[in-house]
C-alpha cells in the first residue's frame, strides 16, 4: 500500500511540474536578428508569449536593444529607458503578464520601426493575437518623407526551444497532465 501511494506522490510531483515548465527561448527576427531590415510586425504575428519566456536579442555594433515604458516606445524616445544594452547579445526574461516594449537605441532605426511589442500572456489565460509594430509617422500620412517600410529576410518565424530541463516537458498541457494522471491512478488502484 505504502508503495502505491509513493508512486501516486511521484505521478503528482512529475504532472504538476510539466504544467509549470513551458518557458520558451525566442531569437528575436529568428535568422535576420535584431536589425533595421526585419519585419518584426510579421515575426511576432502567430506568437503566444508567455511568463518565463526569454526574448533574444543579437544585432550588430551600430544597434542596441533597450526595454522601454509604452510611451517612450510610441515616440522613440531612447532617453528614459528602463534597462538597455549594446553588447551584441542580451536577452530579456518576460517576467509578467501584460504589454512589454523594446527599441533600439538609435532613434533614426526606432522611427524607421526598429521596435518590438509584444503581449505577455499568465501561465493560464488564452493569448490574443500580439499587436504589430505602428507605421511611423512619416508614412502614415504625416508631413515630410515617408520612412521606408523594414522588410523581412525570413518570414518564417521560428522558435528556439527551451535551454532547460523543462524542455522534455515542452508540449504537455493541462488536459494531458489530467489525462495522464487517470490513466496511472487506474493502474495503481
Amino acid at each position: 500500500m505504502a508503495s502505491k501511494q509513493l508512486v501516486l506522490v511521484v505521478v503528482v510531483a512529475i504532472l504538476g511540474f510539466s504544467s509549470t515548465c513551458t518557458a520558451t527561448t525566442y531569437m528575436v527576427g529568428d535568422n535576420s536578428g535584431w536589425d533595421i531590415s526585419t519585419d518584426l510586425g510579421s515575426w511576432t504575428a502567430g506568437k503566444q508569449f508567455h511568463v518565463g519566456d526569454v526574448l533574444a536579442f543579437q544585432y550588430s555594433s551600430t544597434h542596441s536593444v533597450s526595454k522601454v515604458k509604452k510611451e517612450n516606445y510610441d515616440s522613440c524616445n531612447t532617453s528614459n529607458v528602463l534597462e538597455s544594452s549594446s553588447n551584441g547579445n542580451t536577452s530579456f526574461t518576460l517576467t509578467q503578464p501584460g504589454d512589454t516594449y523594446f527599441i533600439c537605441g538609435n532613434r533614426l532605426h526606432c522611427l524607421g520601426g526598429m521596435k518590438l511589442h509584444v503581449l505577455t500572456q499568465s501561465d493560464n489565460s488564452p493569448a490574443p493575437s500580439p499587436a504589430l509594430a505602428p507605421e511611423s509617422s512619416a508614412s502614415a500620412g504625416g508631413g515630410g518623407t515617408a520612412l521606408p517600410q523594414p522588410s523581412s529576410k525570413s518570414n518564417k518565424p521560428s522558435k528556439v526551444g527551451p535551454s532547460s530541463a523543462a524542455a522534455m516537458f515542452h508540449h504537455v498541457t493541462l488536459l494531458d497532465s489530467l489525462f495522464i494522471g487517470l490513466v496511472v491512478s487506474t493502474l495503481i488502484f
